[in-house]
Order: C-alpha cells, then sequence, then structure tokens
C-alpha cells in the first residue's frame, strides 16, 4: 500500500526535477528576465534623468509632418533654429490652368523647389471652418502681400477663403436661417455689446470704414462667428447720401474702384466674404461693378446683396466669373422698434420653412440685437437651424 502511494510522488519529482533542469527553458527564462530589467530600467532612466526623452519633428528632407494650416512648429524640435509654417499639399508644384476653345479647363501640375528646406507640414481634415483655438488667426497661405496690405486670396492647395473662415453647420437639409447683423466698427460699445449678445450662429458684418477692425475681428472669430466685410457703394442719390470714404463709384475708373477695396479689405483677415453697404447704383452698372466681381472671384471670396435694389446686376455677374453668391430676403429692422423687429423676423421664418433657407439682414442698433438675441434663442426650439451666411450662398463650385 506504502509503495502504491509513494510510486506517483516520486514519479512527480523526477518530472519537476527534469524541468529545471532542462538547458533550452533555462535559457528562454534567463533571456525574459534580461528584458524585463532593461525595460524597467530604461523607463525609470527616462523618467528620473536630467534631459527626459523627447519626440522631434522629422526634419529629414521629404518627411511629412501633420499640423493645423497656419500653425508654426520648431524646427527638429529646437526652437532656437526657428519655425515652420504649415504649407499646403501643392506647396512643391506649379499649378498652370488654360481654358481649351471648347471652354473645359486643363490643369498642369509641374515639380519646383519648395520655399523651405523643412518638412511639408500638410493639413488633415475638413477644409470647411478653422480649429476654434485658431480661429482668430489667419492661413497665411491665404493671403498675398499687395501695396494696400494682406489681401485674401485662394491657397496653392485650392482652399478658398471662403471655405477656411466659414462656420461649420451639421449639413442637414432641414430648414436654416443665415442672419447677418452689420455696421460694426462704427461705435465701439456697440459693436462690443453686440459680439457679446448675438450667439455664435450669427454672422457678423464690419463695416470698412469702423475702426478698430482687427480687434473687433478677432474678438468674433473667438466667440465662433462667421465674419463679412462691408464696403461703401454709391446709392443712386449721391451725394446726398454718402456712403462714407473709400466708397467704390460709377464715375471712377476700374483701376481706382478697385484700389478703394483693396485698401478696405487689407484691413482684416479671415473673413469670408464682402457684403454692399447702400450701393444701389453701383450694383447697378455692369461696367464699374464687374472688375469687382472678376477680383472677388480670383480671391475665393463670397458676395452678399443686401437685396435692396431691385436694379441690381451682382447676381448675374457674379455667375459670369464663378464668385459664391446670396440675396439678402429681407431686413429685419427697417422700423426700429422691438415688436416690428420680432414680427420680421417670424416673416423671415415663415420664408424660410416654404423655400427651405432664408437669410435676413439687419444693422447692430441696440434694439436690433437685443431682438435678434431674443429671438434666435427662441426659434431655435423650433427647429430651425442657423447658419453662417456661406452655408447658404449660391457656390458654383456645388452645383
Amino acid at each position: 500500500m506504502g509503495t502504491d502511494l509513494n510510486a506517483p510522488l516520486g514519479q512527480g519529482r523526477r518530472k519537476r526535477a527534469s524541468r529545471q533542469h532542462n538547458p533550452r527553458r533555462m535559457l528562454a527564462y534567463t533571456l525574459l528576465g534580461a528584458c524585463v530589467l532593461a525595460v524597467v530600467g530604461l523607463s525609470g532612466w527616462s523618467a528620473f534623468a536630467p534631459d527626459r526623452l523627447i519626440r522631434t519633428p522629422a526634419t529629414a528632407e521629404g518627411a511629412t509632418a501633420i499640423a493645423a494650416p497656419g500653425t508654426e512648429v520648431p524646427r527638429g524640435g529646437d526652437p532656437s533654429r526657428g519655425t515652420l509654417r504649415a504649407s499646403g499639399a501643392l506647396s512643391g508644384a506649379n499649378v498652370e490652368e488654360m481654358l481649351t476653345g471648347g471652354g473645359a479647363t486643363v490643369t498642369k501640375y509641374t515639380p519646383r523647389s519648395r520655399a523651405s528646406d523643412g518638412p511639408a507640414l500638410i493639413s488633415v481634415g475638413p477644409t470647411r471652418g478653422q480649429d476654434p483655438r485658431m480661429a482668430a488667426l489667419p492661413n497665411e497661405d491665404l493671403l498675398e502681400a499687395t501695396p494696400e496690405g494682406r489681401l485674401p486670396i485662394i491657397g496653392p492647395d485650392g482652399l478658398r477663403p471662403m471655405d477656411q473662415y466659414a462656420r461649420p453647420w451639421s449639413g442637414a437639409r432641414g430648414t436654416r436661417i443665415a442672419l447677418v447683423v452689420g455696421g460694426l466698427g462704427l461705435s465701439q460699445t456697440g459693436t462690443l455689446g453686440a459680439i457679446q449678445a448675438l450667439p455664435p450662429d450669427v454672422t457678423l458684418a464690419l463695416a470698412a470704414a469702423g475702426n478698430s477692425l482687427q480687434r473687433w475681428m478677432q474678438e468674433a472669430r473667438r466667440d465662433g462667428h462667421e465674419i463679412l466685410l462691408q464696403i461703401p457703394m454709391e446709392p443712386f442719390d449721391y451725394p446726398s447720401s454718402d456712403p462714407g470714404p473709400e466708397a467704390l463709384l460709377v464715375s471712377e475708373d476700374a483701376r481706382k474702384n478697385l484700389a478703394e477695396l483693396h485698401r478696405s479689405m487689407g484691413q482684416i483677415t479671415n473673413y469670408t466674404g464682402i457684403m454692399n453697404y447702400l450701393g444701389g447704383r453701383f450694383l447697378s452698372d455692369a461696367d464699374a461693378l464687374e472688375p469687382v466681381m472678376r477680383d472677388l472671384g480670383r480671391r475665393g471670396l463670397l458676395f452678399l446683396d443686401d437685396g435692396t435694389s431691385a436694379q441690381s446686376l451682382s447676381g448675374t455677374l457674379a455667375g459670369a466669373f464663378d464668385v459664391p453668391h446670396g440675396f439678402a430676403d429681407m431686413v429685419v429692422d427697417s422700423e426700429l422698434s422691438r415688436g416690428a423687429i420680432l414680427r420680421r423676423l417670424d416673416e423671415l421664418e415663415r420664408v424660410a420653412r416654404r423655400n427651405g433657407s432664408a437669410i435676413g439682414v439687419a444693422s447692430a442698433f441696440e434694439e436690433s440685437v437685443a431682438a435678434i438675441a431674443e429671438w434666435v434663442e427662441e426659434a431655435g426650439g423650433r427647429g430651425i437651424e442657423f447658419v453662417g451666411v456661406s452655408a447658404l450662398v449660391n457656390d458654383p463650385q456645388q452645383n
């Protein structure tokens, strides 16, 4: 009986002894232990050493890093060596567009040397809108230096200022309204009050004749607003009605009007397009308006017509030069009282529900700002989506 019980135990001891003295298994255990010690040692060294391990951007020729558009990153991780600005995807290419006799556009790409000797920093993700943390800063690839200042231009990869600075929206095809409040910059207290009171879905139009426009642009962009630049244009009863300095006039030639336009455009950045201030006569004169529309199309900007002139040719000429274009459906504060403004806003909602969308414009009067802020909150509860005006213009690239 004792022998039978002891036999298995002896066999078990012999098996354990065999495992303990297996040379291959002992070698494997030894290597595994060495690896564990090496990892633990490296982790401790990197955590407590005076110079911790850091990951630096690649600087080899042809390397590609990823960054937000317009951002700057250290060169090789060494701030003393300066910074590199994010470049577009086509920064190493010459792009030529040729119009054929049949009306088709042929694009030719040829290589060229990059302006920088570092890596190409290519923006990824959606091209509509900016990272909110960068919304007050311009994308340097969308600016060109001119005697009148830094003016918006289509980027080397085809990105338009209209798309870069647009306020993102859901993309749903429900009932949408864009509200544009203009005249900002003319009154310092009124401008600050409008930026603080109006929800970010409201588009703000800064008057080119205003003051501190760069400051107001940055404040508005930080709060999430889309921006337009309001350009003074000649009305029918000029000079009885004076649109202000640097107005575009029918009596001036194209060179003078474009110089005035560019002086106004160079005051700020980060706007999606241009809106008229007055301008009934200028907008109805094809010879005067054509150079302006051609310039806006080349720069990737939209044009919003406030809809106050039935003789305006802005829609016709915008279509001829592929300019994203919109007409306001209604001036909501033509009568300056809270009750009248709220009634007009309700009427704008009926237009939007009938047509799918609508654009309303107003000025930054205290009564207008208060009524719009109140009404937007209520209308949002009825299923209205408020969008930046760029979402509702007729865009040739989307047709």
